[in-house]
């Protein structure tokens, strides 16, 4: 079972219709036994980094979602989920996110419009080609993006790249923790192509 985090932050519906699509097992949840219990952990995400890490403290999953990740359970963090990933973020202020990747949250810095919002490209990084989340897709598809803060594309974690002016880290790896800086379930058969791939890392 998938605990899909429900948080008060996030596109829970779409990402819930995805799961089933694929014939996932999952459950909304902010219940901590229920997180414990399951076999993977999905943590959408929409909307500003202060609000989301506020509101994972106040239910008390700060802590249990670090546990998680530390055991090596599969680990799914989607848009601003997977923002939440890294050690800090500059939106607004300076606020810590669950420090498990390397990394800092950034605003574009761009002439181009903000946020950057719809269709871009995956540019695979050429050292993370074979990467068991990537065995469905091809290098170039396109997916889609909505967000205006960004995570340096330098970062040895970084499996595919997006460009928007700059590089950065558009999908991101570290063993069995996963994050996608767009939304794969608004991305039709590329999105739903990489979800598989997660759900056949998760057996």
């Amino acid at each position: 079972m998938i605990a899909i985090i429900d948080y008060d932050v996030g596109n829970i519906k779409s990402v819930c219709n995805a799961m089933d699509l694929l014939e996932m097992d999952w459950v909304l949840t902010r219940d901590k036994k229920e997180i414990q219990d399951s076999t993977a952990i999905i943590l959408p995400g929409v909307g500003a980094f202060e609000d989301a890490i506020n509101s994972l403290k106040e239910h008390g999953l700060v802590d249990l979602l670090r546990e998680e990740i530390a055991k090596g359970k599969p680990f799914l963090g989607i848009c601003l989920g997977m923002q939440l990933l890294f050690e800090r973020s500059y939106e607004n202020g300076i606020f810590e996110g669950l420090g498990a990747l390397k990394g800092d949250v950034i605003p574009f810095q761009t002439s181009l419009k903000v946020p950057h919002m719809g269709w871009n490209s995956l540019k695979f990084n050429p050292e993370k080609k074979d990467h068991p989340i990537l065995k469905r897709n091809q290098d170039g598809e396109y997916v889609y993006f909505v967000h205006s803060y960004y995570v340096d594309g330098m970062d040895d974690e970084t499996i595919a790249f997006g460009e928007y002016d700059q590089t950065f880290s558009a999908l991101v790896g570290k063993g069995s923790l996963i994050g996608m800086q767009f939304h794969p379930e608004k991305s039709g058969d590329v999105g739903l192509r990489l979800l598989e791939s997660f759900k056949e890392m998760i057996q």
